[in-house]
């Protein structure tokens, strides 16, 4: 067959089948041409979901974290303060949370008491715990019970004067009286010892200035 004759052809078949496409595609953009050529004053689905998304510059102010802010004339023309109104806050003396911590540690930076015990679960139980049995941990915290090292009293001086290793100075926290009463309660009452701390024995190991570093370095 002739080339001339087949592309003929083909093009005449290829035009037979486009124009209904062709058609379609006319048809269907006058639709839309039609349905965005509404009147303004008609509601349509767009203009509900525009009416919708307006901006409420308000919204932020009235419902937002600070719940609604509405001010009167003399508010506005008032001087300016905080936004926290501080008058409203409890005085430190009736801070709750400050009486309970008063009444555990007696109100003051240092403790207080003298009473062994009580020392000893203020200050050395949160590592050593309360029956005086250690801890492994982010460290390791010794036993203070049952170790034949607490039948030295001086040994315990020592430590609570010095710190050790990761173990804090109570040089500044306790007096001698304190620390002879803690030491006390260590030797006798966890271990059994008999032997008897007096203030005087503290003063033997007192020093005038507290450990800048680490004794055991």
């Amino acid at each position: 067959m002739d080339n001339a004759i087949v592309k003929k052809t083909i093009r005449e078949n290829t035009t037979s089948k486009m124009l209904p496409v062709m058609l379609l595609s006319v048809m269907s953009g006058a639709v839309v041409m039609g349905c965005s050529q509404q009147a303004d004053d008609v509601e349509t689905v767009a203009s509900i979901q525009e009416a919708d998304l307006a901006p409420d510059y308000q919204a932020s102010r009235n419902t937002g974290s600070w719940g609604g802010v509405y001010m009167s004339r003399d508010e506005l023309k008032a001087p300016k303060i905080n936004v926290v109104d501080d008058s409203s806050l409890p005085s430190m003396a009736q801070d709750a949370s400050l009486s309970k911590w008063e009444a555990k540690f007696e109100g003051t930076n240092a403790f207080v008491t003298t009473d062994g015990k009580k020392l000893y679960h203020d200050s050395c139980a949160g590592c050593h715990m309360h029956e005086g049995q250690g801890a492994y941990g982010a460290g390791y915290y010794p036993p203070l019970a049952n170790n034949s090292k607490m039948q030295s009293k001086y040994y315990i001086i020592d430590i609570l004067i010095n710190g050790f290793r990761g173990m804090p100075s109570f040089h500044m926290m306790m007096d001698d009286e304190q620390m002879a009463a803690v030491t006390q309660y260590v030797v006798s009452d966890l271990n059994g010892f008999t032997d008897t701390v007096t203030a005087a024995d503290v003063a033997k190991l007192r020093h005038a200035n507290p450990p800048g570093h680490d004794p055991s370095e």
